[in-house]
């Protein structure tokens, strides 16, 4: 297993404090600043721990996420428009399917975190497709030009919207991809952090449209929605993430309680964002393990 708190710089094994991943994740929370977090690591960077190696830990390396190369023949990758009338009026997503398609397929909407449609995220659409899926990545950003290149940005960006007509737009985007031409009509979303939201927000808004839902580390919909839920649903937590985990128990309680199809896995010792493979909160082991038990989820509820 890679330790998540390990980080190599010229070879030299570094161990990242915990407080430095709490610390990432307030700041990518909007919780506290640019400065405030670059100070607080000022104070970390002692003993080997450079601002550089403690950055370099931290803040997403994005050539690292490729697993499927967006060149690889087995799929087939285009952007798509959809209508979203009661969002932004039109919205964009990266549509990848299988080359080899025999027939009509599953569908998955694939949600980003709070910074938009990012190189990671377009990479597990691909991962999707490779494993026999069409999958259908929105980026939130389309209306003020999509996502800028780099997460501060496109952080800023998704934060001056309207979270309403963000919402809208993921589910337009939802019965778009339900009703491709190409889709079996079983639909089927994945989410990460906000994306993980948004997915919680579709099973209790959409009801039986929605197939199976993977939220990764997000938080649930409002309470007087949860009633509405009927898709089954996978969640995955991270033990290291009390932000995310502290909603958990009233969640739970609310999903028995409405006699919800649920399982929840919390993986020891993994911070928020252990999926990412993008920086060093990535848990590989918890990152494969929970991937792959959302394919056989994704397979068990969509197939035809």
């Amino acid at each position: 297993m890679q330790n998540n708190n390990d980080n190599a710089v010229n070879g030299v094994q570094h161990k990242i404090p915990q407080e430095a991943f709490d610390w990432y994740d307030e700041y990518a929370h909007g919780l506290i600043d640019r400065r405030t977090f670059m100070r607080r690591l000022s104070g970390l960077a002692i003993a080997g721990l450079t601002m550089n190696v403690l950055t370099s830990a931290l803040l997403p390396n994005y050539a690292k996420a490729e697993q499927v190369s967006f060149n690889d023949p087995d799929i087939k990758a285009s952007y798509q428009t959809f209508s979203s009338p009661k969002g932004h009026g039109e919205g964009r997503g990266y549509l990848v399917t299988p080359t080899e398609l025999e027939g009509k397929a599953p569908v998955v909407l694939v949600i980003h975190e709070n910074r938009g449609l990012n190189p990671y995220i377009k990479d597990v659409a691909r991962r999707l497709a490779k494993a026999g899926f069409i999958a259908l990545a929105p980026d939130a950003l389309y209306p003020l030009g999509g996502y800028p290149g780099n997460d501060d940005e496109g952080r800023g960006m998704q934060r001056s919207m309207d979270r309403v007509k963000i919402e809208q737009d993921f589910i337009a985007a939802a019965n778009f991809l339900k009703h491709h031409e190409m889709s079996n009509g079983k639909l089927g979303a994945v989410g990460f952090c906000f994306g993980g939201y948004i997915v919680n927000m579709l099973a209790a808004t959409m009801g039986e449209t929605l197939n199976a839902g993977v939220p990764y580390y997000g938080t649930p919909a409002v309470r007087e929605l949860r009633k509405n839920i009927k898709a089954p649903l996978l969640i995955q937590l991270a033990e290291l993430d009390t932000r995310v985990n502290a909603s958990w128990p009233e969640y739970e309680e609310d999903l028995t309680s409405f006699g919800v199809d649920y399982s929840m896995h919390m993986y020891k010792a993994a911070n928020h964002g252990f999926h990412n493979d993008s920086t060093s909160r990535y848990d590989e082991k918890a990152a494969e393990l929970s991937w792959q038990r959302t394919l056989d989820f994704f397979n068990k509820h969509l197939s035809a």
